[in-house]
């Protein structure tokens, strides 16, 4: 059987070639991105190593990647950790989207200036889609010059093509492996099946699939140690193969661990105890609500590995992606920007083009799309961290989405009408499915407050609770249960008399509601005439402008990540100018915070690739990541000075007036007249510099979401902590009553845009403490506004003091939950 040749490649640099096991670092080490080869250069320029085209440029320009009109992707990454430099020594000589004749010039660099700061000089060149080719070796460890063959590529596509038919051979084994089939061994595997024409995959135990020659497709199906899987392979040489890649695995490949048989329990010791009366858990969205459980069906898709023709499966998969383009989007609120992040999923270049690859390997549609988005939640897992999974559930529901086209299969079945549901995890779509279907409430035994699901259920007006555990799934259905947002508890099969006291307050919460609502424009101060001002916490134009319909008198906190996430680049100026100045109108003239570029931890931007981190919430991010890489910092400054209207900026994660200032000396080279700066509180060490804050910030914001997590060391992505997680706490409470005094003596005011400003138990603490702004999801702005016309600042005062002296959470709680049962709020 030929192979046909996909053409040399040539050096991009001139300099040392070696492979990619010399490279300190293991993404590239470990093949994680790819194959390929690397070259510790002499000089300063990098060369076009194919004709092509610019698939990306780093806005650092020390990466760039090219796709070779054979199809082949190259990654060319000029040393490393020099992404840290932003830019400086580097200059770029093509942009994205242009067409380049081998030898052009790519880039250029000072190899002196860059030498010194980065880690290394060694710079990988990378196979990105080693599915589709494999590299022929030219020899290593040698000199070489810009334009000599550096290696060869054999396409494997059209091998894979060819093995339509053949000899058939299974191996079921079980994964010895002590740290699953991670980087390292999936490597192995690889290699080994590079040595025979069949084609090998490995199916785990639900089904989901990878081929044996990638990598990235093996990591992606995260087998753990003792996981069960299946080895399928076709060809000529398919049983020589599977008996091959079998006994690499059994090996153990230097890591083996032993597994250990499952006993059979006796029968009479498997009695699972009893289900609790009682779950805790996390607030997600406000409410209370009474029904009988009912637990949604997750529907399986069944889809066959075999396409019925490479031409009927692009066109089956190109239908369902314009179906789902063409849903009717919400115009406004939560929803709609979360439909439209789903949308823009649905036009990702890479998931498309590696769907594309599987059904032109002869997959089918089905097949290929689950397998592509298995790619990306592969490489998401791998990151470990643990808000990453709601981006998981995203790619998911996606892939759910997809299917349910594809199959004509319904994703969802309606439930009885005011039932509570209860699941372990729910994704987006199933939730926006049940629309109409007249829930009563949601309680999850995972998520959290900041997931999709929970922005449905709170812009659909349903109580929620996540992280209730997984006693969450031994709720039978038809169990009745209460939940409680407000205690974030879960009554399983309450008493008659403690139903009935729920509905008299549910009542009561509905009549003070209304009566809210009435006067939500109305300004809100308390009984005793101290004015406080209640904003609103936007991420889009669209809840700008509910925002303004539901009485808020500005904007406390405009999320800009929404303009920078989920696409290839960041937005240039003009484009920045135009929303800003879109919201500033849609809020009538009120005053407008805008908080500067808040990404890395739980938010990547896909052009700002960053190496994973142990813990991100203590990592590269908010302003520290902004001054590390000025230019984007630098271009939103620019667009916010621009905006007409009320405008202020805020920057997040300070934690030292040096940070301050630096920002302060940007403004000031921008623009004659700034927009005044503040900052959000949202570590400790700010608050506890409050005071020498205060002399370069005009204003102060409390990330009670942040700080909370800082100030009791709770990760507020993980559920096994979340539920102790509590902005109520007498240490974060002690370190917002040290803002307020360190602002007080600048004269600057502090506000709240936490989760706690919207808590009703929190709003009479907060004012006591002398918080005189909050800023709340526009939902809550009327019911915010009337809680704070039925308390007394001089009532809220002494019980903020009590609040202060209190030993824990649930005993100012106890003290806020009196208080507003004793004012009617």
């Amino acid at each position: 059987m030929s192979v046909p040749i996909a053409g040399p490649i040539a050096s991009p640099l001139a300099g040392w070639l070696t492979s990619l096991d010399a490279v300190p670092d293991p993404v590239f080490a470990e093949r994680m991105l790819g194959d390929g080869v690397a070259i510790d250069p002499i000089e300063g320029i990098v060369r076009a190593p194919v004709a092509g085209r610019i698939v990306t440029l780093h806005p650092a320009r020390h990466a760039v990647t090219i796709e070779s009109d054979a199809g082949a992707v190259l990654l060319i990454h000029v040393g490393l950790e020099t992404v840290a430099l932003g830019g400086e020594g580097f200059v770029a000589h093509v942009a994205e989207g242009d067409r380049v004749a081998a030898g052009d010039r790519l880039l250029s660099f000072d190899l002196d200036a860059v030498g010194r700061r980065a880690k290394s000089l060694i710079t990988p060149i990378v196979l990105t889609n080693g599915e589709a080719f494999a590299i022929v070796p030219a020899g290593l460890d040698r000199m070489i010059a810009i334009g000599e063959p550096l290696f060869g590529l054999v396409r494997r596509d059209a091998a894979v093509q060819a093995i339509t038919d053949g000899p058939v051979a299974e191996r079921a084994l079980v994964l010895p492996l002590r740290h699953g089939l991670h980087a390292r061994p999936a490597a192995r595997v690889a290699e080994r099946a590079r040595d025979f024409a069949a084609r090998v995959t490995i199916v785990a135990a639900d089904g989901r699939t990878a081929s044996a020659l990638s990598p990235v497709a093996m990591l992606a199906l995260a087998l753990p140690h003792g996981a069960p899987l299946q080895l399928h392979g076709q060809g000529e040489d398919a049983e020589p193969a599977v008996a091959a890649i079998a006994a690499l695995i059994e090996s153990g490949m230097g890591e083996g661990l032993a597994i250990a048989p499952v006993a059979a329990a006796p029968e009479t010791e498997t009695v699972a105890a009893p289900l609790p009366d009682r779950l805790h858990g996390v607030a997600a969205a406000p409410g209370m609500a009474a029904g009988p459980a009912w637990t949604p069906v997750r529907v399986r898709f069944d889809v066959a590995e075999r396409g019925r023709g490479i031409e009927q499966e692009r066109e089956a998969l190109a239908e369902a992606l314009h179906i789902l383009r063409a849903d009717t989007l919400p115009e406004e609120g939560a929803l709609a920007s979360i439909a439209e992040a789903h949308r823009a999923f649905l036009d990702d270049p890479e998931l498309l083009t590696s769907a594309a690859r599987g059904i032109a390997a002869g997959q089918s549609a089905g097949f290929a799309w689950r397998q592509a988005v298995g790619h990306f939640v592969g490489l998401l897992g791998g990151t470990g961290d643990a808000r990453f999974a709601e981006r998981i559930d995203d790619l998911r529901d996606l892939e759910a989405r997809v299917l349910t086209v594809l199959t004509g299969t319904p994703a969802t079945v309606a439930p009885p009408a005011g039932a509570i549901l209860v699941a372990d995890e729910l994704l987006p779509s199933q939730l926006m499915a049940l629309a109409d279907s007249g829930l009563a409430g949601i309680a999850t035994g995972g998520g959290g407050p900041t997931s999709h699901v929970a922005i449905i259920a709170a812009g659909l007006g349903w109580p929620m609770l996540a992280a209730l555990g997984a006693d969450v799934a031994r709720i039978a259905d038809g169990t009745m249960l209460l939940l409680d947002a407000g205690t974030a508890t879960l009554t399983i099969d309450p008493p008659a008399d403690t139903l009935a006291t729920s509905r008299i307050a549910a009542d009561r919460a509905a009549a003070f509601r209304a009566e809210a609502v009435a006067r939500a424009h109305d300004p809100a101060a308390t009984r005793d005439g101290a004015r406080i001002e209640i904003f609103a916490n936007l991420g889009s134009l669209e809840e700008a402008r509910a925002a303004a319909q539901a009485g808020a008198e500005g904007c406390g906190l405009l999320r800009t990540e929404f303009l920078f996430l989920d696409r290839p680049s960041p937005p240039d100026e003009e484009e920045q100018v135009a929303t800003y100045q879109a919201i500033a109108d849609a809020l009538g003239g009120r005053p407008l915070i805008v908080r500067t570029l808040d990404i890395g931890a739980d938010k990547p931007a896909p052009y700002w690739p960053m190496p994973p981190e142990e813990n991100p919430a203590l990592g590269l991010r908010g302003l520290r990541l902004g001054l590390a890489r000025p230019a984007l910092l630098e271009t939103q400054l620019r667009a916010l000075a621009r905006v007409t209207g009320d405008v202020k900026i805020m920057l997040p994660m300070v934690i030292e007036p040096a940070e301050v200032r630096r920002v302060r000396a940007m403004l000031a080279a921008i623009a004659d007249a700034p927009p005044a700066l503040g900052i959000m509180v949202e570590t400790p060490a700010a608050a506890m510099l409050a005071d020498a804050l205060a002399v370069d910030a005009d204003f102060f914001s409390i990330g009670s979401n942040d700080l909370s997590q800082y100030a009791l060391a709770m990760d507020r992505g993980n559920p096994a902590v979340a539920a102790r997680l509590d902005a109520l706490h007498p240490a974060v409470l002690r370190l917002i009553a040290a803002t307020v005094a360190g602002g007080a003596t600048r004269d600057r005011w502090t506000g709240v845009c936490g989760g706690m400003a919207a808590d009703p138990l929190a709003v009479p603490i907060l004012i006591g403490l002398g918080i005189t702004e909050l800023s709340v999801p526009p939902s809550a702005v009327a019911e915010t506004k009337a809680r704070v016309r039925r308390t007394s600042l001089a009532s809220a005062r002494d019980l903020a003091q009590a609040a202060l002296a209190a030993d824990g959470a649930a005993a100012v709680r106890a003290l806020a939950r009196t208080y507003i049962e004793d004012i009617g709020a």
